[in-house]
């Protein structure tokens, strides 16, 4: 590793956190409804839809429109895809995708998780891009950031029995965050070289008197909200190590910077609604000191080269340099691919499979912790709310009192909520890791043998349930098995976690919140940011343990060793 490296890492954190104070403290405003700029407008749209935004719901009546919204999105969008040859804005004439692959999209596209089992350049068209898959990108991330304002709400109010209007945080949150910041990073991204056009493809004539073929569209906008939005689906295969994508070296910065910059502010806004921001600053501590570990802890990794070519002397100099650009070096692309890992971005500006075993295993077990470092945006911050509450209850349990936390009590009704959601994504990532390994179509799928093949299986189910969209790019995806098992993982890991922690939020909205007493434990200190981080670690992380070691851990000590598959 170089002082450039670490110094590049640093200046990620130090853009991101210094703006994530001020943008936490907007968020809170918009989800009080003390941001108005547009007030016009937004009237407009509650009166063309018929909502009445002043109608507060409970905690199942905030569930059930979420997930009304993304059943009807997400049949909306597999008939996009399905029909798109007969739709405008296709100038390259692309057929409609398999009734497979469609349910697989929508699936992907309407839970925030950008899974790509096509090849965007050949199986969708430009209309089908922009007003399919970039809709989606703002409404699964205003979902999911409303999801964390219902949450907000129920620690800032004293029994309380609803947690605000969906429609209009959906609403709130898409008009004055989402659309705003993408106008103007797509801007930014078209003047740095990024194409924005409906255009036919370019044909291109090359040197040698062949022709080819050069694919462009609507590449900035969606890659402004494909970021900002932690979506992650690429406009081209390539995803952000295309040119197009990611022109040079400073839009990789400023994507970095844009695919983390909510999920560290919503921590901040939480303690603006509670009325404490330490509690925010606390949360976010946590959030931020497990990313920079995985970010040293990758970079490393990479920089360390590959042991079988440094013991035949054809090493590079600097590190392993498999699959990475020139253009941005191996610091900032691993730190790119552990800032989309440790959201659930999945866009990637170098590819996994070409890591070295312990840098892709940090990614992967970033995942596996939940996608809480600072995970996606909205399900990142209710993701780690779930385990406060567990670090709280391991702590009452020592001192031998009742939990709490911001003064509602944690009783056993919120922690048997919680371990659900905690299961069910541990089901969903093993269980079907482990089936896809024991049939033929599963082990068809994959590119590699051994420990190899088997962390781009189980990568493969971690990021498809976890909601993060990246691959180890070795993986044939596109398969019946695949296809609709890791259509349903995401289908899961999305509404059967989100669910749970909507009626843990509905329960302690109800609950009165109480003064802090001698006993209480302080929820704000370096001792509760050390205890959430063990708790992050163990009870996220280390079931996945025996997996991993498999995996990524095997496949490391074979190549110390001097062997591979």
């Amino acid at each position: 590793m170089t002082i450039q490296g670490i110094a590049y890492i640093a200046l990620v954190f130090l853009l991101v956190l210094g703006a994530a104070f001020p943008l936490g403290r907007y968020l809170a405003a918009i989800f009080e409804g003390r941001v108005r700029f547009l007030r016009p407008l937004e009237a407009g749209f509650y009166r063309l839809a018929g909502v009445d935004e002043t109608r507060a719901m409970g905690w199942q009546a905030y569930a059930v429109a979420l997930l009304l919204l993304s059943v009807i999105h997400f049949a909306l969008l597999y008939a996009i895809l399905r029909l798109q040859y007969y739709l405008p804005f296709n100038p390259q004439h692309i057929a409609g995708m398999s009734p497979r692959l469609a349910f697989n999209t929508a699936a992907s596209f309407a839970t925030n998780t950008n899974w790509q089992a096509y090849v965007p350049e050949a199986q969708i068209s430009n209309g089908a891009q922009m007003f399919g898959l970039a809709v989606h990108m703002f409404l699964s991330a205003a979902a999911g950031i409303a999801a964390a304002a219902a949450v907000m709400r129920a620690f800032a109010s004293g029994a309380a029995k609803t947690l605000g209007n969906f429609y209009a945080d959906l609403t709130r949150i898409t008009l004055y965050l989402l659309l705003p910041v993408t106008i103007v990073a797509a801007v930014l991204l078209v003047l740095a070289g990024c194409p924005q056009t409906f255009s036919a493809f370019i044909t291109a004539h090359t040197l040698q008197g062949d022709t080819q073929s050069i694919a462009i569209g609507p590449v900035a906008l969606q890659e402004a909200i494909k970021e900002l939005g932690t979506n992650g689906g690429g406009f081209f295969n390539a995803n952000s190590a295309h040119p197009f994508e990611n022109p040079n070296a400073w839009t990789n910065l400023f994507e970095n910077w844009l695919l983390l910059v909510i999920g560290f502010a919503l921590p901040i806004a939480f303690g603006h609604m509670v009325k404490n921001p330490r509690q925010g600053r606390a949360l976010m501590a946590a959030m931020a000191i497990i990313l920079a570990l995985g970010c040293v802890g990758t970079y490393a990794a990479e920089a360390s080269g590959n042991p079988l070519q440094t013991a035949i002397g054809v090493a590079h100099q600097g590190g392993n340099w498999e699959g990475k650009e020139v253009r941005f070096g191996i610091p900032a692309s691993t730190t790119f691919n552990v800032s989309a890992t440790g959201t659930s971005t999945g866009a990637v500006d170098s590819f996994t499979d070409s890591y070295m075993p312990l840098a892709g295993a940090i990614p992967l077990f970033l995942m596996q912790l939940g996608e809480v470092t600072p995970g996606g945006v909205g399900s990142g911050f209710y993701t780690i709310i779930v385990f406060a509450l567990f670090s709280v209850f391991v702590a009452g349990l020592m001192v031998g009192r009742t939990p709490e936390y911001l003064g509602k009590k944690v009783q056993a009704k919120e922690i048997k909520l919680a371990m659900l959601g905690v299961l069910i994504l541990t089901l969903f990532i093993l269980a079907g890791a482990g089936f896809s390994l024991v049939t033929k179509s599963g082990l068809t799928s994959l590119a590699n043998a051994g420990p190899h093949g088997l962390t781009e299986m189980l990568y493969a189910w971690t990021s498809a349930t976890e909601n993060n969209g990246s691959a180890f790019a070795g993986l044939s995806a596109d398969t019946n098995l695949l296809d609709y098992g890791l259509g349903a993982a995401m289908l899961f890991g999305r509404f059967a976690f989100m669910v749970p922690v909507l009626a843990i939020a509905g329960s302690l909205a109800a609950k009165p919140r109480l003064p802090e007493s001698a006993g209480t434990f302080p929820t704000t200190g370096p001792l509760f940011i050390g205890l959430l981080i063990g708790v992050i670690i163990i009870l996220g992380g280390l079931q996945f343990l025996p997996a991993d070691t498999l995996g990524p851990l095997a496949e490391h000590f074979l190549l110390q060793a001097g062997k591979t598959f």
